[in-house]
């Protein structure tokens, strides 16, 4: 998973996670935090939906928004830092990965994430753990499945979006489109079936024995252009 990050979301390498703890005093002796950590620490007691235990992506934005509703609480290029920190973490990234809305401060969704910043963190968190010795590629390929799926966009407008710019994410892309591609054709057959059996959606399931959920799911499909 070679594909370089090239935005504030997708960075070049792993930073610390936002602490979701309220911060202890340090020992007698010991260094005090760094600027940036004590404002990921003011951040969590501040907005602890929002860099608590469970990552949201932010809305853009937001840092603004933070020097608005806290003015002269924050050092300007502290900020910037703590937050450069916040989003790089591989947490907010299985965040951003995972699809998930953009969020202001008070945890309100605020907009649907952009399919390129979503691609953008599938790959880098599989880039973090390909460097780990672990093999990623499962992972990532049915990752990008479900976000391609979800923008709705052509291949050709995926990439247009997304941008790959290395042979590994071209190969990441040309395994995904394969596993719709064979989806979309598995629904086509299974609506090809269901249409000459004459029966149910209910009968026509407990026939194949499949969740007749599954079966309206397949066949929603077969009526979508892969």
């Amino acid at each position: 998973m070679s594909e370089t990050a090239t935005h504030s979301e997708m960075p070049p390498e792993e930073a610390a996670p936002a602490a979701v703890q309220p911060p202890a005093q340090p020992p007698a002796g010991a260094k005090s935090p760094r600027p940036a950590q004590q404002v990921l620490e003011r951040l969590f007691q501040l907005y602890p939906k929002m860099f608590g235990a469970r990552f949201l992506p932010l809305k853009l934005g937001v840092f603004h928004d933070l020097m608005e509703r806290h003015p002269g609480d924050f050092a300007k290029d502290d900020l910037k830092v703590a937050l450069g920190l916040h989003t790089r973490s591989t947490r907010y990234l299985e965040a951003v990965a995972a699809g998930h809305a953009r969020h202001d401060l008070d945890a309100n969704r605020v907009e649907d994430i952009a399919p390129e910043h979503v691609h953008h963190a599938i790959m880098e968190i599989g880039r973090r753990r390909s460097a780990r010795g672990k093999d990623a590629s499962a992972w990532v390929r049915e990752r990008l499945v479900a976000a391609i799926e979800a923008s709705g966009l052509s291949r050709e407008d995926y990439e247009a979006r997304v941008n790959p710019k290395d042979d590994a994410t071209l190969a990441a892309l040309d395994a995904a489109f394969a596993d719709i591609r064979a989806k979309h054709a598995r629904a086509e057959a299974l609506r090809r079936a269901f249409e000459s059996s004459g029966k149910t959606v209910a009968e026509f399931a407990d026939m194949y024995g499949m969740p007749a959920g599954d079966v309206r799911k397949l066949l929603g499909l077969a009526k979508e252009t892969p």
